[in-house]
């Protein structure tokens, strides 16, 4: 045999292996979350896990069979499976985000209204949610602010475990004249699903159009839309998605145009630590962009300064961020909640609520996604110093962004910060996540519909079979 004939029976042999491998990783994502909930359910029945009922989600198993308000989702589903890779594909790219948006938001809606149209705003309702809070920021912003870290017990229990910025958003909300939890579940659902136009816009900046038209029926059909209604995480994830893109298109523009989006993007994403305390590691995905695009040093400058905002306006009215962190440390250890969680448990049960929340397609494409971010040209010259790097292709740079994501989330999980009711903590990072499940892959190319079809099963089933506080 020769040398030539050799190489062309190993390059014949890569897709076999790569396929392969991405059945081995769905099922190793399909048994690990079945380990999960067997395990969960063990300890349960044991004594040694008394803090959520259906672990690892924070939640309880429904009756069944459901309710046949869950009807309209499926053929919703089933519309959208048939529709979205012809939309993305065709489509011009002006009114894609936008038709994106809606079509993440009717499923969304779909999806939370199959327990009646109330379930919407239900969350908030809860008596340990940010709304229940508000009558002590009303008298004074400013005052509840100042004394936000040494008054912090007497708060819900949100309240207590976040920084003051989502309290002051529904403040404000509450001001222009849209009180009630009604309107907080609309900014929340309206903002949440819209980061799947915000991250389609980020992945043409950086990986191109066709990367972007290929994302957006995975971004729509992502199991986490479970949870995009109506947990506040969903804002947050709006908010780190939008500064994302912002950031991802000024790095691309030119001149001084270029400015204006990129103070706006680091104002956004300066927000993030003062809407939650574990969102710093979500910082890992503008850092990706950045990497991805290198952009000019004034872009960055301009950036910087829109970061600075945020920390430099709540430090000079009183909020300190380091004394918020240990004080919401301090008032979750003493507490009877998440510290009592076993880490062993939640180490490992919290990457399968991951699973739940990207889905089968997501599981699928690992394999291939990791191979990308494992190439030594990637990562050869990240800043871009030498003198004529070229860019990294689309499929890597799609890699690189769900591998950011995915780092934040380890982070997070070997921290033993996130012990449980992370199925609304990983919202902000699995939305980036889900875009494995487009590396490689055109809007309408082979196999699409079938991982469309099982990410819409997924959530599908766990909205049937699942009942959560979110």
């Amino acid at each position: 045999m020769t040398l030539t004939e050799a190489h062309g029976r190993v390059e014949a042999a890569e897709p076999r292996r790569r396929g392969r491998s991405a059945w081995v990783a769905v099922a190793v994502w399909a048994a690990g979350i079945a380990a999960a909930f067997a395990v969960g359910w063990y300890l349960r029945r044991a004594g040694l896990s008394t803090e959520d009922r259906l672990p690892p989600l924070h939640a309880r198993a429904r009756g069944w069979p459901p309710g046949w308000g869950l009807l309209p989702a499926p053929a919703l589903a089933a519309l959208a499976v048939a529709g979205l890779p012809v939309l993305a594909a065709r489509l011009p790219w002006r009114a894609l985000p936008p038709v994106a948006w809606a079509s993440a938001a009717a499923w969304t809606v779909a999806l939370a209204a199959s327990d009646g149209w109330g379930a919407l705003a239900a969350p908030l309702d809860a008596p340990t949610e940010y709304p229940a809070g508000l009558a002590q920021v009303r008298p004074d912003p400013l005052e509840w602010l100042r004394t936000f870290t040494e008054r912090l017990g007497g708060y819900t229990t949100h309240v207590r475990g976040h920084p003051p910025l989502p309290m002051l958003v529904l403040w404000a909300l509450e001001k222009a004249g849209l009180g009630g939890t009604g309107w907080a579940a609309a900014l929340v659902i309206a903002a949440g699903t819209s980061s799947v136009a915000a991250i389609a816009v980020t992945v043409r900046c950086v990986a191109g159009e066709r990367a972007a038209r290929a994302a957006v029926p995975f971004l729509v059909l992502a199991p986490l839309a479970v949870w995009v209604a109506t947990a506040m995480d969903a804002f947050f994830l709006a908010v780190g998605a939008w500064g994302t893109a912002l950031l991802a298109l000024a790095a691309r523009g030119a001149g001084r145009r270029a400015l204006v989006p990129a103070v706006a993007g680091g104002l956004l994403l300066g927000c993030l630590p003062y809407l939650s305390y574990g969102l710093l590691p979500l910082f890992a995905v503008p850092l990706a962009v950045v990497l991805l695009r290198r952009p000019r040093p004034l872009v960055l400058a301009a950036a910087a300064a829109g970061l600075a905002v945020a920390p430099a306006a709540f430090t000079l009215l009183g909020f300190w961020w380091p004394d918020g962190v240990r004080a919401t440390l301090d008032t979750y250890l003493v507490s009877r909640g998440s510290a009592q969680r076993s880490y062993a448990y939640f180490l490992f049960g919290d990457l399968a609520v991951l699973g739940l929340l990207t889905g089968p397609a997501v599981a699928h494409a690992l394999p291939r996604t990791a191979a990308l971010l494992r190439r030594r040209a990637l990562w050869r010259d990240p800043l871009g110093r030498g003198a004529r790097r070229r860019e990294a292709p689309p499929a890597a740079a799609v890699a690189v962004l769900a591998g950011a994501a995915l780092l934040g989330v380890l982070v997070l999980d070997l921290s033993g910060v996130t012990r449980g009711e992370v199925e609304r903590i990983w919202v902000p990072f699995a939305a980036w996540a889900v875009l494995a499940a487009a590396v490689d892959r055109s809007p309408s190319g082979a196999g699409t519909r079938g991982w469309l079809a099982a990410q819409a099963a997924t959530a599908l089933a766990v909205q049937a079979l699942v009942l959560s506080p979110w």
